[in-house]
């Protein structure tokens, strides 16, 4: 099993805090279509499962992005807040937002095949392309 730790962070603006009880220490980069138009890049986020709160919900915009998945954004900055697999309950915060971030290493990428050519990573991560992920996830 990976190895976790509780980890705390914000928004750009201080509005929406969050703390979550087991946070990945793996992080995982995105590359699906959703993900780069959604922030003009890979989303780099660490599992931080179902245990999480967040300090001012009425703060939060959740867009439903797919059947499956909604995105949650600060409503005053506009900070990406996370992406949470509603059936599985688990939340997928940025990297970035946390207030330590020295133990996260670059673990995986997903959509490989999906990925724009302005981009790459030089880590040696595991990848998945759009087929893999769906098989492993039983989703169409």
């Amino acid at each position: 099993m990976e190895e976790s730790q509780k980890g705390s962070g914000s928004c750009l603006c201080g509005a929406v805090s969050f703390k979550a009880e087991a946070v990945a220490q793996h992080v995982g980069a995105c590359h699906c279509g959703m993900c780069v138009n959604w922030g003009g890049g890979p989303l780099l986020a660490v599992d931080c499962g179902s245990d999480i709160s967040f300090s001012d919900e009425s703060s939060i915009n959740r867009y439903q992005s797919s059947q499956w998945a909604e995105r949650g954004f600060c409503k005053s900055c506009g900070t990406h807040l996370f992406y949470h697999l509603k059936g599985a309950d688990r939340y997928m915060v940025p990297a970035g937002l946390f207030d330590d971030k020295s133990g996260f290493t670059l673990h995986h990428q997903i959509f490989t095949d999906k990925k724009p050519g302005f981009y790459d990573f030089a880590n040696d991560t595991e990848n998945m392309t759009e087929a893999e992920v769906f098989a492993r996830s039983g989703s169409t």
